[in-house]
């Protein structure tokens, strides 16, 4: 597999779901001061999503990271969260609103949020998989994937029904393992 895979350094990702606050909007200062430090150690992978931060996670992406830095710079990761849509319409505007947001024309990973066995039910139902393969075809998306919060055998079974799916992101805490 080609393109985005290679271009990640380091195997580390910043992920935009906590950043430093101001009350209840993202200090920008600080963020912007993390993020070029992060960059500057040769790391370039960010992770967001639609939700967090109350949705000021993908403009603190704009304002603090694609707004100052070439596209070719970052590998940048959103994802469709569960929240934010019911039908197969509700799909494309939301995704024309993230990239807005983040400030970008395509995004390297876009990941079926949180997935589990309760929830792959709504992304069949809404086309969410065929949706996210026709993105991909525009060039507006460069690998499908999922994030993804159950069991190994639900994970297998759902590679099974869906093998489009390039990436499976866990989440794991290196802090707190246990």
């Amino acid at each position: 597999m080609s393109g985005s895979f290679e271009k990640i350094q380091k195997n580390f990702g910043f992920g935009y779901m906590r950043l430093p606050m101001i009350g209840e909007e993202v200090d920008i200062p600080q963020t912007t001061k993390m993020v070029d430090t992060f960059l500057e150690a040769g790391f370039n992978y960010f992770d967001t999503a639609h939700g967090y931060i109350g949705g000021r996670s993908e403009l603190a992406i704009k304002e603090c990271l694609s707004s100052r830095y070439p596209r070719d710079k970052y590998i940048l990761t959103n994802k469709l969260s569960p929240n934010f849509f019911k039908t197969e319409e509700d799909i494309r505007p939301l995704f024309q609103q993230q990239l807005d947001a983040c400030g970008v024309e395509y995004f390297d990973f876009y990941l079926m949020h949180a997935m589990c066995a309760s929830r792959l039910e709504q992304y069949e139902n809404a086309r969410a998989f065929e949706v996210a393969l026709e993105l991909k075809a525009e060039g507006k998306i460069r690998h499908l994937g999922m994030s993804f919060h159950d069991t190994a055998e639900v994970l297998d079974q759902m590679l099974t029904k869906h093998p489009e799916i390039e990436v499976v992101q866990i989440q794991f805490n290196y802090v707190d393992f246990e």
